[in-house]
């Protein structure tokens, strides 16, 4: 089974080239997006953050979309990458039209998460390489006092970020550079971390302390000039909650239609977990209630007592946070080599993954890929909150399926080693949100289907974890579009009212079983970032639909470490883009 009729040949390739050329092209003009995306040469330098660099970037995309629409694949692999190219170049132009880029702020996404996120990736291992991060370290205070400009000068055409959102950052960039908490400036414990020759360690303190001062700075601006400007309306409307999710998904989707769906997928998740949840406290109260609200406070009840049960099971917790790293690293390798060969085609380098610690404690699981050359792995990183040093591995353990194999690990890193099937932007540069993490929800879901899940504690985690996700669906959207809620919803939760950002936390409390403090990042997340949250359950609802597809087309010669070979060798890709090419297997 193959997406594409032709294998690569030494034929002429217009589609590649037109996309090599944009990743060459686009590296030299973001130097940060080319150490996220493991590209070599640029870590020394930092984006040009004004307005005219900017208005350069997006000039680059507009040329290389045009040189796209004109040429013909050759084969059906070009047809493919062109049809992709197409589609997120479409969106991203669409995005700088809005002006989004440059002038929207939020608690996960930001220039200043780039900067300071890009010196997790940059490697470390001689004094080149920390030379690299010095000039790096340098050029922060230029550079922001670029985005200052840009972000005012946003401001001053109305494009601008909601208070809520601008305050949460000042107060994330207080915590990095150690104003507040007690892990001291980021950009000081980086330089105090290298062991390198005398002049080159003075050199990286000084430029360290500059950084977190141009930091610092830029917090104080963030208080004191930018929240005064900023919107009241934390909800962005229909118009623009569209363009994003068409953004984040790579396809157009019925919203009304995925919010009522929201609801369903919410309650028959939380049906599932009560049903679990008695096979691990079977003295919990009975599923029988009188009505949809009652049945469901009943469910709660059950999953509330089988919580209880599992985190006071020694078995299940882990003290200390290096501890659980290990625990995560050991169960990644596991699985990849539990997998290798068996479900999926892995190739050699993309068996080493790394668990890491986030240098912050901003809160959250996340994966980054390899370089090119893959010296730099695959890596799932842990930013534990401050103050939290106990984990329950029941919960987690959906979790590294998730981050690592047969999910991101297995999907960015497998995308980065097929240079025999994909150009150099499908595999370095292309990442659709609904693809990616509705793949990695998938594959939790499969992980369930193969057996891996058959402990009732894993289980729950895993249904903990998607029905987590279904409850973003329903407040994400509700709380964009500002949408009623039905008066016959399952939960008999605030009946016939309008969604609010409070309302988004007091119903996400209900359904998640995570620390406050992380509740609340949540719900700022889904205020900041429109159309993100929703792209977790919603691919994993077309990556369901299109295999599903796929096998009633094949019938009895359907194969699935064939398809999930075929689809994963498209690369990342926008979810209609995805189901065009896998209606060609």
């Amino acid at each position: 089974m193959t997406p594409y009729d032709d294998d690569p040949q030494t034929k002429a390739r217009p589609v590649d080239d037109v996309a090599e050329h944009y990743v060459s092209d686009y590296a030299a003009a973001d130097p940060v997006v080319a150490t996220f995306l493991g590209i070599p040469g640029f870590d020394h330098a930092l984006t040009d953050l004004s307005t005219a660099g900017y208005e350069q970037r997006d000039e680059l995309t507009r040329r290389a979309f045009a040189e796209m629409q004109q040429v013909e694949p050759s084969d059906d692999r070009e047809k493919a990458a062109r049809s992709s190219f197409l589609e997120r170049l479409a969106v991203e132009i669409e995005q700088a039209e809005a002006r989004a880029p440059q002038t929207r702020i939020s608690v996960i996404s930001s220039e200043l998460h780039n900067i300071r996120g890009s010196f997790d990736l940059m490697p470390k291992a001689n004094p080149d390489d920390w030379s690299n991060i010095s000039s790096r370290l340098a050029a922060i205070p230029a550079a922001l006092s670029d985005y200052r400009a840009t972000l005012l000068r946003g401001a001053e055409d109305g494009y601008v970020s909601a208070r809520r959102q601008i305050a949460e950052v000042a107060a994330q960039v207080r915590a990095w550079t150690g104003e507040i908490g007690g892990s001291g400036s980021f950009f000081t414990n980086l330089a105090q971390s290298a062991d390198v020759p005398d002049s080159l360690a003075a050199d990286l303190r000084t430029n360290a302390d500059k950084a977190g001062a141009a930091y610092s700075e830029f917090g104080r601006f963030l208080d004191d000039e930018l929240l005064p400007l900023g919107r009241d309306r934390e909800g962005v409307g229909r118009e623009q909650y569209e363009r994003d999710s068409r953004y984040f998904l790579g396809a157009e989707i019925d919203l009304d239609e995925t919010y009522a769906w929201g609801w369903e997928e919410l309650n028959r998740i939380e049906t599932a977990m009560g049903e679990t949840a008695r096979a691990i406290a079977p003295d919990a109260t009975s599923s029988n209630g009188v009505g949809a609200a009652e049945t469901a406070a009943a469910n709660a009840e059950a999953v509330a007592a089988a919580v209880a049960a599992l985190d006071s099971d020694p078995a299940r917790r882990i003290n200390g946070s290096a501890s659980f790293q290990a625990w995560m690293q050991d169960l990644a390798d596991r699985t990849v080599a539990e997998m290798a060969d068996t479900h999926f085609d892995i190739p050699e380098p993309v068996r080493r993954i790394e668990c890491c610690l986030a240098p912050t404690h901003d809160g959250g699981i996340y994966y980054t890929g390899p370089s090119e050359d893959f010296r730099r792995p695959g890596r799932m990183w842990w930013s534990v909150p401050e103050g939290i040093d106990d984990f329950s591995t029941w919960r987690e353990v959906t979790t590294v399926y998730h981050e690592g194999v047969p999910g991101h690990h297995l999907q960015v890193a497998q995308t980065a080693y097929r240079k025999e099937l994909l150009n150099r932007w499908q595999r370095t540069m292309c990442w659709v949100s609904g693809h990616g993490e509705g793949w990695a929800l998938y594959a939790e879901r499969l992980m369930d289907e193969l057996g891996y899940l058959d402990d009732p504690g894993d289980k729950l985690g895993m249904l903990d974890a998607q029905g987590f996700r279904a409850a973003r669906v329903v407040v994400d959207i509700g709380m964009h579009l500002e949408l009623e809620i039905p008066a016959d919803n399952p939960f008999g939760f605030h009946p016939g009212e309008t969604w609010t950002p409070e309302l988004g936390l007091e119903f996400m409390r209900q359904h998640c079983r995570m620390e406050d403090a992380v509740i609340r990042f949540e719900v700022n997340r889904y205020l900041g970032w429109p159309g993100q949250a929703p792209s977790y359950k919603v691919g994993e609802r077309i990556w369901l639909q299109a295999r599903d597809e796929v096998k009633q087309r094949k019938g009895a010669d359907f194969d699935l470490k064939a398809f999930h070979r075929a689809a994963l060798d498209l690369g990342s890709i926008g979810l209609d883009p995805l189901r065009e090419a896998l209606a060609r297997l």
